[in-house]
């Protein structure tokens, strides 16, 4: 065997035929979504048809080529190849989920298409399009799939491949000695299968209200798709604003709250176990949601001279999006004066629970660091003595709490490093910094008149859209995932 076939063989540990093979399998999937708002157009006639057809032609040609010429007898993975597939999956779904948005009549410029397609996958809702209300509606349908599909993947992605990263999370969810009994299921592959007919079911139940309260049909399947996913898209450009239904808000509320929690959960709620109400994660989650309610409706009551339950229900829909970073809106929350804004920036950084579709630093994080403030402060005054952290009756790891603390500084300095960013390209600072944030949490609007509730981002400019997709990656996968490629030291082995 000669030296030049040697050194072209993958080096140990970095044969990527079975990440290139899930990637095909994963394209494949993409590519047969977007024959479901293909089919809707030619059956209306309308030009999105072929368009549809002709993305999904190329996706599907792709996909099919990388599962056929990367098969494998069982694709066994290491943890490196683990790390590569997920990130591989985030950037390329995005490149072929944004085709039917170039191909259509929409005609977007490939970075403007990225954009929404990033945005949708990874359920961030930040959008780039006008005129919704009078937008065909395979374009619609396929934004809802987009963040549908995102955000099954991203539950997937937390129970099965997070854990593995220790950053802070789902690990407490996986028993680590041979009891099983803090698992849900046994296997994986179970675990998966059931957690997809969870997300159906909660997704088929929304439909079914939005609908029963008044939304038509199309509305109620599209608006499901976005709020179970904690993605945001709409099809009216007023998002909620548009049905001016208390009914619809409150059940938007719900709902937006439901996807937000751990998915686990609800498996174990299914067999009788109530741990959804006792657990710590959960708790704080609420008095988050709670607390900031009240804030809003005394803030809104008091400065726009609302009525008390018109200002709740404004403040606990409003609230609720942005903390489980779905980003709907049903009023323009930047008229509510410079406090509320205040609130908003704040819950931007939140999140809802791990093991939910909701991005942001999540409830659990904020949860450890409490736990580690307090241990602090005990031992200034109590030097001698001998603490156990723990959560939720389980002792804390010091690699878990070393991941959380972690992830806050990198979390941050993301945040400031993407905002800076931003203000070279002569953005002003509410919408630099609030981009950078809304972009990293996954939430969707941000602050001020460019890219708040009111606006969207079609005014930025291309950089900007291309730096904001990089931080909805970024934000999604959990900023370490994607750093730890960047290390000389992950590619050496």
């Amino acid at each position: 065997m000669s030296k030049a076939v040697a050194r072209a063989r993958p080096a140990p540990g970095l044969d990527l035929r079975p990440v290139l093979f899930v990637v095909g399998v994963l394209t494949l999937v993409v590519g047969l979504a977007m024959v479901i708002p293909g089919a809707g157009g030619l059956a209306l006639g309308t030009r999105n048809g072929p368009a549809f057809l002709m993305a999904a032609a190329v996706t599907i040609a792709i996909g099919g080529f990388l599962v056929a010429g990367n098969r494998v007898p069982v694709p066994q993975m290491t943890l490196r190849q683990i790390y590569i597939l997920t990130v591989l999956v985030w950037i390329a779904m995005p490149a072929f989920a944004a085709l039917p948005f170039v191909f259509s009549e929409l005609q977007l410029s490939y970075t403007d298409a990225y954009f929404e397609a990033m945005s949708g996958l990874t359920t961030t809702g930040s959008t780039v399009l006008v005129g919704l209300d009078a937008m065909p509606h395979s374009i619609l349908l396929w934004r809802g799939l987009l963040q549908w599909l995102g955000g099954i993947g991203i539950v997937v992605m937390a129970m099965a491949v997070l854990p593995l990263l220790r950053t802070g999370g789902m690990q407490l969810f996986h028993a680590e000695s041979s009891d099983r009994h803090d698992k849900p299921l046994p296997r994986v592959t179970q675990l998966v299968k059931v957690l997809l007919l969870a997300y159906l079911a909660l997704s088929g139940l929304c439909a079914l209200a939005y609908w029963s309260a008044g939304m038509s049909g199309f509305d109620a399947i599209v608006h499901a798709m976005s709020t179970i996913s904690t993605g945001g898209y709409s099809s009216h450009d007023l998002s909620f604003a548009y049905f001016a239904s208390p009914t619809i808000e409150w059940l938007g509320t719900l709902f937006m709250l439901s996807g937000a929690l751990p998915f686990v959960l609800y498996i174990r709620a299914s067999r009788g176990d109530l741990a959804l109400l006792r657990d710590q994660q959960v708790r704080a989650f609420a008095f988050a949601v709670l607390a900031s309610t009240v804030i809003l409706t005394i803030a809104l009551a008091a400065r726009q001279d609302t009525a008390l339950l018109d200002a709740l229900r404004f403040a606990a829909f409003n609230a609720t999006s942005v903390v489980t970073t779905t980003g709907f809106a049903s009023a323009d929350y930047n008229l509510w004066g410079g406090f509320a804004l205040g609130v908003f920036f704040y819950l931007t950084f939140i999140g809802g629970c791990t093991g939910s579709t909701s991005g942001a630093i999540k409830i659990f994080r904020f949860r450890v660091m409490a736990i580690v403030l307090n241990d602090y402060l005990f031992r200034r005054f109590s030097p001698h003595a001998v603490g156990r952290r723990s959560y939720d009756g389980r002792p804390l790891d010091d690699d878990v709490i070393e991941g959380v603390l972690a992830f806050a500084v990198v979390y941050a300095l993301a945040v400031a490093v993407i905002a800076v960013g931003l203000g070279a390209m002569d953005l002003d600072l509410i919408t630099s910094l609030s981009g950078a944030a809304t972009a990293l949490g996954n939430v969707g609007p941000g602050l001020g008149p460019i890219i708040g509730p009111a606006g969207n981002f079609a005014t930025l400019p291309d950089g900007a859209k291309w730096l904001l997709a990089f931080g909805m990656l970024l934000g999604r996968l959990e900023l370490f995932t994607v750093l730890v490629l960047l290390t000389p030291k992950f590619w050496r082995g």
